[in-house]
């Protein structure tokens, strides 16, 4: 069935009607602050313990509006044999929003976390020089990122919180084990040989003294001899030139 005529210019007339008979509702800004959704693209805060320098951000930036310096520091070795490491440190961390188009490819990209949507959009300036935020004012921004909303009940625990409690257990089992061990060492220490006093007990009989073994060939020894003491030639024998004795 072909249009009728004139049709959509009464559909555009009974919209217009319609707002019409409303009443007008005018948000009283700046008196009364607007409702605005938890993940208005307002302002990018910087947490700035999470950022290592990777650069990811700026070189996915269309517009080329953050700017990132930095330098390297050596670290010593953890342990003693070990080799020096060198790790990257922040020098400076801006962001000029006169030329941010809030496409928000930085928060993205970012593999630690250290970028956050803030809702807060009042930060205009008399000076376009003044929009660009370094570090320490992105910082500040943090404090009005809101928090993430809840998970799902049902839903699975994240893989970080998974992995940081599979080794929160293993430590306190290790723990537990060398607990055990020490004080089975101990008990082991403290108690007193099968049938005989404790140990430091002052009614235990002293030791006597230790008998001393016989000199070769002058007791009843098991040295090659031809006496009946059978030790080396001192023992009483047989003289030389005489038949043995059987």
């Amino acid at each position: 069935m072909p249009p009728i005529p004139g049709s959509g210019l009464a559909k555009g007339l009974a919209v217009t009607l319609r707002t019409m008979t409303r009443k007008t509702v005018t948000e009283q800004y700046p008196d009364a602050q607007p409702e605005l959704p938890p993940r208005t693209r307002g302002v990018i805060g910087l947490f700035e313990e999470n950022c290592t320098v990777c650069m990811l951000c700026a070189r996915e930036c269309p517009d080329w509006c953050i700017y990132i310096d930095s330098h390297k520091e050596t670290v010593p070795p953890a342990v003693e044999g070990g080799r020096e490491r060198s790790h990257n440190v922040l020098d400076r961390f801006a962001i000029d929003f006169s030329l941010c188009m809030y496409c928000g490819i930085c928060i993205e990209v970012c593999p630690f976390d250290a970028l956050f949507w803030s809702p807060e959009f009042e930060y205009a300036e008399t000076d376009i020089r003044e929009l660009t935020h370094e570090r320490d004012k992105l910082r500040e921004w943090m404090w009005t990122v809101p928090s993430p909303p809840a998970l799902d009940p049902a839903a699975e625990d994240p893989k970080e919180l998974t992995a940081a409690r599979k080794t929160a257990d293993k430590l306190s089992a290790a723990q537990e084990t060398a607990a055990q061990e020490a004080a089975a060492q101990a008990a082991a220490t403290q108690e007193p040989p099968a049938g005989g006093p404790a140990a430091g007990d002052p009614s235990a009989p002293a030791p006597g003294p230790k008998a001393t073994p016989d000199a070769p060939g002058n007791g009843p020894g098991n040295g090659p001899g031809n006496g009946p003491g059978n030790g080396p030639g001192n023992s009483p024998g047989n003289d030389p030139g005489e038949e043995p004795t059987a």
